[in-house]
């Protein structure tokens, strides 16, 4: 397995091609934003983030697959070098799948390495404006820059999504904004 990574980390860009676009879930995504907004508890918001969190790991092919789930299987082990390693390789391979940049921008947050995570993040969001998970993770990465207000930004856009997220609790409303979800 090891070769097929090196595979595909010495191709670069070239192999990037043979990656074929991800997987378009956005019609059942729009439903399940729709449904966690109206969710009546935490545990109904956890299964609709759960389904969302199902299509975003769907990879393009069984290759992208294949290393999403062993980078995240080492990223859960604690194998953050594996992992990276693991997700500097989908993202050579599939450059145009958000959820290739979210990973590698978890593996770099873990690792408190908030400069590295923070153009993942971006570049997720780019390619997957509605990803919580990437709204989220932006967040918190840049609350570990300092860059407090950026934060604030970024979380509202969270919870505009999802306003059942456990992140919620760092959200500083301004005195005259109202808080994403309020209306719940």
């Amino acid at each position: 397995m090891r070769s097929l990574i090196g595979f595909l980390l010495s191709a670069g860009a070239g192999f990037a091609s043979d990656c074929p676009a991800a997987p378009d879930h956005s019609e059942a995504l729009t439903v399940l934003f729709e449904e966690i907004l109206i969710a009546p508890h935490p545990a109904a918001a956890q299964a609709i983030s759960d389904d969302m969190w199902a299509f975003w790991v769907d990879a393009p092919d069984d290759t992208a697959q294949e290393i999403l789930d062993r980078g995240m299987r080492k990223r859960s082990s604690w194998d953050l070098l594996g992992a990276r390693e693991d997700f500097d390789a989908l993202v050579g391979y599939c450059p145009h799948y958000a959820e290739g940049y979210n990973q590698r921008a978890f593996v770099n947050f873990l690792n408190q390495n908030y400069d590295a995570a923070l153009p993942d993040l971006e570049k997720a969001l780019e390619l997957s404006p509605r990803h919580v998970g990437a709204h989220s993770g932006k967040a918190l990465t840049l609350i570990g820059l300092g860059r407090e207000a950026e934060a604030q930004d970024a979380l509202a856009a969270a919870l505009e999504l999802n306003p059942w997220l456990p992140e919620r609790s760092l959200y500083k409303p301004a005195a005259t904004k109202e808080m994403p979800g309020e209306k719940l």
